[in-house]
């Protein structure tokens, strides 16, 4: 199997994977692939939480040509997948000189196969964009081929709580990717100063408590193959015996009123009203808080603010780090280095990752009352053996990355410099399909939704029959028996 993640992601996900019990486990870009069986492949959609897609491939080849690629594809039994009455859509991720559109790599698969049908039967199943029955990849890089089964279908980021989004939220895989890179699993309250919609605050209370993030999903796309074992899905949707209480408590804080109703909807949609407050608060006026506790926030990058405005703002993040939040650790993800140097303050830690297509960095600050160099000289410890070992890799980011763009330009400068970066996006967008990156829209039509166990239809008004877990109000009820019953959000898209 392959497990597909953000650039940056991988080795956390690795590390799930082994959680997981996954075997043979292998590291690659944006990837991580893996052997199990079918109980495998069904808790990987069901329990990664930095996994973007979780694919099943079914042939390798090589292919030097648009021509090869179809008789490659052709000459697989497409009925042990297939039938005339399904429905199927074709997915194409190519890195590669010789295929240089992947659109038209998608219809030489999909020809391959309906043509297959029509010699055979004289009929050809369906394409169907949205919601098929059969999602099927096919990746290229260079002239090595693997055409594999979607088993996830929409991409695993859209856990399903998210009932509305403030403008360019923070992505679930991503913010749940942050989260565990800086070890924390829920052993003190959790802190995100500029939480938007919540995502950051909302995937922290389900690390701490251990839930797994396909609790809230509609379906997977294995649910609709023909030899899925919906049993053992069944054993594996309602066995919460891995879930632990959570003793501490998660805030999430904006100055933002719109945003703070937003995230109070998300929260309450997700059943976590009682690990999860959200307060109407600007970070000027944080307050160090009286426990033990954790930072981690993502603060405007500067596409929305003045330069001025942004460096002021990242000046007074380093400020209330230093007066209000001594003798704990904070973490905060973002794109330019004049913010970063507005703070103020020496990281520990320096991680490259990818928000979107924006080279971004996540930098850890370990807070200590005293002057830096009284600390250093008392034989206090400020980086760990890991965090030294990292900070020590050579190549960690790119030589020429859009990251070192400065701030020292002029307004109608700034404008134009972030149009280009804009423009670019669009062009990349259009030459290479970016796979799991790109939230694909799938049809929520209540005849297309694949069933839950024992959950009804009327979801929405929460009226649940049969056992389980029964969400309202953020009240958590818990029965013995029958499935886990969560109240359903309204689905949302966004690029990300």
């Amino acid at each position: 199997m392959i497990a597909k993640t953000f650039q940056g992601l991988e080795n956390v996900l690795a590390e799930e994977l082994t959680q997981l019990g996954a075997n043979d486990i292998q590291v690659g870009r944006r990837m991580v692939s893996y052997k199990g069986d079918l109980e495998m492949l069904y808790r990987s959609n069901f329990q990664l939480r930095t996994a973007i897609r979780v694919l099943k491939p079914i042939r390798h080849f090589r292919a030097t040509s648009a021509d090869e690629v179809y008789e490659a594809v052709k000459a697989i039994d497409w009925t042990e997948y297939l039938s005339n009455d399904t429905t199927f859509a074709v997915d194409s991720v190519v890195y590669s000189t010789e295929f240089r559109h992947s659109k038209f790599v998608a219809y030489k698969v999909k020809d391959a196969i309906v043509d297959q049908f029509r010699e055979k039967t004289g009929n050809r199943p369906n394409i169907r964009v949205t919601n098929p029955d059969i999602q099927l990849n096919i990746h290229i890089a260079e002239y090595d081929c693997t055409l594999s089964l979607d088993s996830s279908g929409e991409s695993l980021h859209r856990r399903g709580y998210r009932q509305e989004a403030v403008e360019a939220p923070l992505n679930e895989v991503l913010a749940a990717g942050i989260i565990l890179m800086t070890g924390w699993r829920g052993e003190t309250d959790f802190i995100d100063p500029m939480c938007g919609s919540g995502t950051l605050p909302i995937e922290a209370a389900l690390i701490a408590k251990n839930m797994a993030p396909g609790l809230f999903r509609q379906g997977y796309a294995f649910e609709k193959w023909p030899d899925f074992d919906a049993e053992l899905f069944e054993q594996i949707y309602n066995d919460d015996s891995q879930e632990r209480e959570f003793a501490h408590h998660v805030y999430g804080y904006d100055n933002n009123r719109q945003a703070i109703a937003i995230a109070e909807r998300n929260v309450k949609a997700a059943g976590l009203a009682n690990d999860v407050s959200i307060q109407f608060q600007d970070f000027a006026d944080f307050v160090k808080p009286e426990e033990k506790s954790i930072i981690v926030t993502n603060p405007p990058y500067g596409e929305r603010l003045k330069p001025e405005d942004l460096l002021g703002l990242y000046k007074m993040i380093g400020s209330q780090f230093k007066k209000q939040f001594s003798d704990n650790e904070a973490w905060v993800l973002s794109y330019r280095e004049e913010c970063f140097d507005a703070i103020g303050l020496k990281p520990s830690l320096k991680v490259p990752l990818y928000n979107g297509s924006l080279e971004c960095e996540l930098r850890k600050y370990q807070m200590f009352t005293g002057r830096y160099n009284d600390v250093r000289s008392e034989g206090r410890q400020i980086k760990s053996d890991d965090e030294r070992r990292q900070m020590a890799q050579k190549r960690r980011f790119k030589e020429h990355r859009s990251f070192k763009q400065g701030l020292n330009e002029t307004d109608e400068e700034f404008e134009q410099r972030f149009e280009r970066m804009k423009e670019e996006r669009r062009e990349r967008r259009e030459r290479f399909d970016r796979g799991g990156d790109r939230p694909r829209r799938f049809d929520r039509d209540e005849e297309d939704r694949p069933r839950r166990f024992d959950r009804k239809d009327d979801r929405r008004s929460g009226g649940f029959k049969k056992g389980g877990r029964d969400f309202k109000g953020g009240d958590r009820n818990f029965k013995r028996g029958g499935g886990r019953d969560f109240k359903k959000g309204k689905d949302n898209r966004y690029e990300d």
